[in-house]
């Protein structure tokens, strides 16, 4: 068994492939494997992860597949996978040099089932450091608990025990396949270590799932309703009611919005904010007494929201735009 699985799913990137993978070499790390997943490219792409695989023969895994979206290749990355602990990068990003050897370490310190940093964000123009929520380590089901309502629930920026995630895989044919993920595995994590670092560096370029805005944003809601209904099927609905509303409201009523917002057509905006208003006060119409919510600018927001609200965020998201 190797120490680390990286996983990178690959399609179409062969101008960004070289430098995601060099940078995973860089890390220097024994009992590492890296396993690439060619989900049917069109360009050089395969030609790439096969001039990588006789370099690097040892140490390179080679999955060939059709074209069958990100969630898909990621899960047939786990399927072929050996390492005690497992992580993904997408293959236009890279990682610094010592993500994953500090990574480990940490995972080592205190058997942790999950390890997070930090995520630069690389614009055209400048850069952004996100925080992964979590400030100090968890160690107690509890503490884990405490951090999954500012969890930032990418899944690069992570390495994750084999067993915590065990039968779990990503949805297929879905957008925003990580928040849907994340939420699902929390409830099994007992443990978070964290790197106070942002190793992980996000590529945020245009065609990006980032700047589309159609209706596969409504995703967001399938999700999170595959999410609630997981939870009641699994016995964790009453543990985690407050975590759970928390984040069902936030990403409806913040990351949603603020995204449909993008789009042209104002008639389908309106839409989409009756249609998660709607949402949320069937699933959870009691939200506004959740614990979470306090009286921070973000917690007003999400508990004051209306579609007085909704236009306000619309109008400013135009002139962000213009």
């Amino acid at each position: 068994m190797k120490k680390l699985s990286v996983i990178i799913p690959c399609y179409n990137v062969q101008e960004y492939l070289s430098k995601c993978i060099d940078s995973v070499i860089d890390n220097e790390l024994n009992d590492i494997e890296i396993i690439l997943v060619n989900d049917g490219s069109k360009d050089d792409t395969l030609k790439i992860i096969k001039e990588y695989k006789k370099k690097y023969k040892d140490i390179i895994k080679v999955v060939d597949q059709e074209n069958q979206g990100l969630s898909m290749a990621r899960n047939a990355g786990i399927e072929v996978s050996t390492g005690e602990y497992i992580t993904f990068l997408d293959s236009d990003d890279y990682v610094d040099s010592k993500m994953y050897s500090s990574m480990l370490e940490k995972a080592y310190e205190n058997n942790f089932d999950l390890v997070v940093c930090g995520v630069k964000m690389l614009y055209p123009d400048h850069e952004l450091n996100v925080s992964s929520g979590v400030v100090k380590d968890c160690n107690s089901k509890e503490e884990v608990k405490d951090v999954m309502y500012n969890f930032y629930p990418a899944a690069c920026n992570k390495i994750y025990k084999r067993e915590v995630i065990g039968d779990l895989r990503f949805k297929k044919g879905v957008w925003f396949e990580d928040v849907e993920f994340m939420y699902r595995l929390l409830p099994h994590v007992k443990s978070i270590g964290i790197v106070n670092e942002y190793y992980y560096y996000y590529l945020q370029r245009e065609g990006s799932i980032t700047y589309v805005y159609n209706s596969k944003l409504y995703d967001f809601l399938y999700n999170l309703d595959g999410v609630v209904e997981y939870y009641k099927e699994n016995d964790f609905y009453d543990e985690y009611k407050e975590e759970l509303e928390y984040t069902y409201v936030r990403y409806l009523y913040a990351t949603f919005i603020k995204r449909l917002a993008k789009m042209k057509d104002k008639n389908e905006f309106n839409r989409g904010v009756d249609t998660v208003v709607e949402a949320v006060n069937n699933k959870f119409p009691e939200y506004k007494k959740n614990k979470y919510l306090g009286y921070s600018k973000k917690g007003l927001y999400l508990k004051y929201f209306n579609k007085l609200i909704a236009n306000i965020v619309y109008i400013v998201e135009k002139n962000k735009k213009n």
